[in-house]
């Protein structure tokens, strides 16, 4: 593979490589700490946090890039989900470091944000046959789980927090 076509490889798939990271980092780093709270914690730090911050620069700096890749139309609109996904990526790398009440209130902004992006996605699939790499398949699925396995390891840490208490 030439440079380049990793280069991309590597750029397209920030989303999913950020979570796998997470995921492996968290089942091996500090196991001293609660499942529950260091996989919320890992995956707030990469798969919320880098990717967010990634996502909204691709929008903010390279509109028609990410509008390609979407399969929509650049659109002043792009800036404003751009800034969003700074502020998310922001706040969720920032919770790494606060405790459980700090990263309770990032999952619940996160949930609702993909929650809406998936909703549109799926709206652009099915109203404007939509299919690009960028709005259906790996990321609109890995945008559903975030929000599950975000809500599912925020209530077992929280679980886990009030049963050592």
């Amino acid at each position: 593979m030439a440079t380049e076509d990793s280069i991309r490889f590597i750029l397209t798939h920030i989303p999913s490589l950020t979570f796998c990271a997470a995921l492996l980092i968290a089942s091996i780093h500090d196991r001293t700490t609660p499942a529950a709270s260091r996989y919320l914690s890992w995956i707030l730090l990469l798969a919320v946090g880098v990717d967010g911050l990634w996502a909204g620069l691709f929008h903010v700096f390279a509109p028609e890039t990410a509008a390609r890749f979407i399969g929509w139309q650049v659109s002043p609109f792009q800036y404003e989900v751009g800034v969003a996904d700074i502020a998310l990526g922001a706040v969720a790398v920032a919770s790494f470091w606060r405790p459980l009440d700090f990263k309770a209130a990032v999952v619940g902004y996160a949930a609702i944000f993909y929650a809406g992006v998936a909703i549109g996605h799926v709206r652009q699939m099915i109203e404007a046959d939509d299919f690009a790499p960028g709005n259906a398949g790996l990321l609109l699925a890995l945008t559903v789980l975030r929000v599950a396995v975000l809500v599912g390891l925020l209530v077992a840490a929280r679980r886990s927090e009030r049963s050592r208490a």
